[in-house]
């Protein structure tokens, strides 16, 4: 048995059933073993960083990691942006990337570089597997190291002499995976405590303090305690809509996340770390919360962040509290698409048990609210914040969970840096709506030259945020990569077309031009 079928056949033995790549020459050991060992879904993407977007997106809808495959160096790179945004999403991800053969590395072949070196900075583990009589424990070890609560990433780099070595006594190893640590009792009494005697309080929830029990917990203590239940701004996955208890997030701009959080005197932290703003401006606070808040921590990204909430409920002597009904805005039947007619026509719309991604950027500051009280959907973002993996998202949480819609909300900017998830989509068949949300331009870079005081753009400036000489034909995007695409530009369009889309089986794409 070659070392490239013992990988395979360990990673199967691990509990893993899914492959998203894009090979090359030392990864075909790896390819040809695919017809010799059952089991492993094998995905193709056309772009290093879909396979690594559509890993996070598996992982947050399976609760479990998938592989990624990339050939050497430059094919890791292309895959790190999303690399990051799944570190920040805290999911499970197990990259498989090949590298040439170790007689051949000393003569510095073209596409030779420090591998190792490369992904170590979005890797929260990384190894080289040497030997084919290790691979398997490399394996076991790197499942498990990626499965370390709340979620890791794991990378093995496979030299291409051991995937081609003979290991034929070479058996899978178990894997020993970890549980969420359980928070201390004296640690959920200090905060029960602290939440007695704080008026001025708040509770910041992350991670699995977002599903649906989490939610409602966290509401029991805001109604025992008298305090605030909000989210940070970008989460990786959060219950949302009629029955779940609607849950604020921490706003993108620094002024309106101070005004939102002014007051405070404490803020309790449960799955969630303090809030910062995403980037540095004159004269502005990089840390939110108001001068001498306090930090309390109620359970670490790495804990039982659910568990924590129930029992901290339980400690308060909460009860439990129905969630407010929420009226949805009415759809306009005619007029130009606004921000408000989209967000209504697609609240209205949404099917009950959606996935919803958001990679809406700008437009989300209306879209996220206006959704609030549509029909129950999990709600997942970009949790990193580098733009481009929306489409990827998608792709991976709808091989996750094939029986669901995905419906994404993907902004026409960023959605270009990744365009090539369509084909995937096209290629697997994945139940993908995707909306276009089309104002031709880097919409939120306008906001971001008057916030640094780059004060008067001038025709140079605007030119590196517009995207309207050309216009981009997304429709035709999509139909390039076998994906039926259509373009709406007045409210009445966009509801026929939206409507047409969900209907349907399989991939579809609607760019909406926004007025």
């Amino acid at each position: 048995m070659l070392g490239a079928e013992i990988l395979l056949r360990s990673l199967a033995a691990g509990g893993m059933d899914t492959c998203l790549g894009n090979p090359g020459t030392s990864e075909m050991h790896f390819i040809a073993a695919l017809d010799r060992v059952p089991g492993m879904r094998c995905v193709l993407t056309l772009f290093e960083g879909v396979a690594t977007g559509a890993a996070d997106g598996y992982a947050r809808m399976a609760d479990r990691p998938a592989s990624t495959l990339m050939h050497l160096g430059p094919g890791l790179a292309n895959g790190l942006c999303n690399l990051h945004n799944a570190r920040r999403a805290r999911v499970p991800v197990v990259n498989i990337v090949g590298e040439h053969a170790e007689h051949h590395r000393r003569h510095d072949a073209p596409l030779h570089s420090d591998i190792e070196a490369i992904a170590r900075p979005l890797s929260d583990w990384v190894r080289t597997a040497h030997s084919v009589q290790l691979l398997a424990q490399d394996c076991a070890d790197a499942i498990a190291a990626a499965c370390a609560p709340p979620g890791r990433i794991a990378t093995l780099i496979l030299p291409a002499d051991t995937a081609w070595t003979d290991g034929a006594d070479v058996a899978p190893i178990p894997v020993a995976r970890q549980t969420p640590a359980r928070v201390p009792h004296a640690r959920i009494e200090a905060v029960a405590q602290l939440l007695r005697s704080r008026r001025g309080a708040g509770l910041m929830i992350g991670g699995s303090g977002l599903s649906q029990r989490g939610i409602e917990a966290a509401h029991v203590i805001a109604a025992a305690a008298g305090c605030r239940v909000f989210a940070p701004m970008s989460n990786a996955r959060m219950s949302r809509g009629w029955g779940c208890h609607p849950v604020s997030r921490v706003p993108f701009a620094v002024d309106e996340a101070i005004r939102f959080l002014d007051g405070l005197e404490s803020v309790v932290l449960a799955g969630a770390t303090p809030p910062v703003a995403f980037f540095a401006y004159p004269e502005k606070p990089s840390l939110l919360t108001p001068p001498g808040c306090e930090m309390q921590t109620l359970a670490t990204p790495e804990e039982n962040v659910q568990e924590a909430l129930e029992n901290l409920a339980a400690a308060l002597e909460g009860r439990p509290v129905a969630p407010k009904q929420i009226k949805l805005a009415p759809a306009p039947a005619s007029g130009p698409l606004t921000v408000d007619a989209l967000a209504a026509i697609v609240a209205r719309a949404l099917r009950e048990d959606t996935i919803v991604i958001d990679e809406s950027l700008s437009l989300g500051l209306t879209l996220y609210p206006a959704m609030a009280g549509a029909a129950p959907h999990e709600w997942l973002q970009m949790a990193g914040g580098a733009t481009g993996e929306g489409l990827p998202l998608a792709v991976g949480a709808a091989l996750a969970a094939p029986r669901r819609k995905v419906l994404c909300l993907q902004a026409d900017g960023s959605g270009l840096y990744t365009c090539q998830a369509l084909w995937t989509m096209a290629r697997e068949g994945l139940d993908v709506t995707t909306v276009i949300l089309s104002n031709r331009a880097y919409a939120t870079l306008y906001g971001e030259l008057a916030k640094v005081g780059a004060k008067n753009p001038g025709r140079g400036a605007l030119d590196m945020i517009q995207l309207d000489r050309p216009a981009i034909g997304w429709p035709e995007i999509a139909r390039g990569f076998g994906v039926p695409g259509g373009r709406a530009d007045d409210a009445a369009g966009f509801a026929q077309a939206l409507s047409r889309a969900l209907s349907a089986p399989g991939p579809n794409l609607v760019e909406a031009v926004i007025a």
